[in-house]
This record gives structure tokens, C-alpha cells and sequence, in this order.
């Protein structure tokens, strides 16, 4: 089965936050997703105010065809751990920032993972790299999508190659002639 979307097809990847106040944060993940053509699923589990549904929702996300869980939580930030608990899928943690602490307690709550119970942590907002290393997970077992992955590398690789001409362009131009390294002439 190919982890890009079919027609009909179920979401490979959930995408869950404790609150939609984290969407503005998480809608990159989204996106992410969307620009591989990935199935996914958006939905609100809080770990704190709807425990029960939080542990069902990890419990049965592999039966019901996920391949990967991203879970985005600001301050205790349990929602991603307590989700790994109780999953046998992948959980990529994106910590929120929030008012306080520019998203430092989120990130260290997330990263600080007993034995055994492994969440992939991506930065402080980073919910684009979420997303990216969701398909990249489902492109481990997909020959199609790891094509696009490599093209994706690719792209990346072209537009750093090209700021790099821009801006040695733009210093050799400048007074002092240097040679875009950091010598002078």
C-alpha cells in the first residue's frame, strides 16, 4: 500500500494538539503533509481535560491505519508522552510556545522521555519539520515517495546553492573587492 493519498483512502498520520488554540502552530504540519500528497487527520485530545479518549485515540491509531503520530502541546506538554505510551507508532512531539517561556518548558516536558518510551522532538514550533519527517518516515517503506523526498533534498539543496552565488556575488561586488569568503583581496 502506498502512503500517498488514494481516493477513499484512510489518513497514514495524525495530527492531534491539546487544544485548537495550537492549530495556528500545528497547520504547518499540515502542510508539510499536503505537499506530499499524505493522507492525515487533525483532531483536539487533550491529555489533561479528556484523558479516556486521549489513551483510545493512541490505543487504536495503528489499527485504524496510521503510520505516524504528530502531537503538538504547549506547557507540560504531556499529550505527546502519554500518547508514545500507549501506541506502538512513531510520535514526532512539537512543542508550543506559549505566553511564558517562549516554549522551553514544552520542549524540555517533551524531550525528557523515560526508557522505552520514545518521542521524535522536533523545535520549538517546528511543526513544518513535523510534517516533513512524518512523510519521511512513511517514505522509508513507499519507493514513489522517497523519490519525491530526494527531489524535495534537491530543491533545498538548488535554493541554498543559489543564496550562496547571490551573496558572494553581492560581496565581491561591494567595496573591498573580497572573494566571499571572509579574505580580503
Amino acid at each position: 500500500m502506498s502512503p500517498v493519498a488514494e481516493p477513499g483512502a484512510g489518513p497514514l498520520v495524525g495530527i492531534v494538539m491539546g487544544s485548537d488554540s495550537d492549530w495556528p502552530v500545528m497547520e504547518a504540519a499540515a502542510q508539510a503533509l499536503d505537499e506530499f500528497e499524505i493522507a492525515y487527520e487533525v483532531d483536539v485530545v487533550s491529555a489533561h481535560r479528556m484523558p479516556h479518549e486521549m489513551i483510545a485515540y493512541g490505543e487504536h491509531a495503528a489499527e485504524r491505519g496510521l503510520k505516524a503520530i504528530i502531537a503538538g502541546a504547549g506547557g507540560a506538554a504531556h499529550l505527546p508522552g502519554m500518547l508514545a505510551s500507549v501506541t506502538p507508532l512513531p510520535v514526532i512531539g512539537v512543542p508550543v510556545p506559549l505566553k511564558y517561556l517562549d516554549g522551553m518548558d514544552s520542549l524540555l516536558s517533551i524531550v525528557q522521555m523515560p526508557a522505552g518510551v520514545p518521542v521524535a522532538t522536533v523545535s520549538v514550533g517546528g511543526a513544518r519539520n513535523a510534517g516533513l519527517l512524518a512523510a519521511r518516515i512513511l517514505a522509508s517503506h513507499d519507493a514513489e515517495l522517497l523519490g519525491r523526498m530526494r527531489e524535495f533534498q534537491q530543491e533545498l539543496n538548488d535554493q541554498a546553492t543559489e543564496k550562496g552565488k547571490r551573496l558572494r556575488a553581492k560581496v565581491d561586488s561591494g567595496a573591498g573587492g573580497g572573494s566571499g569568503f571572509g579574505f580580503g583581496k
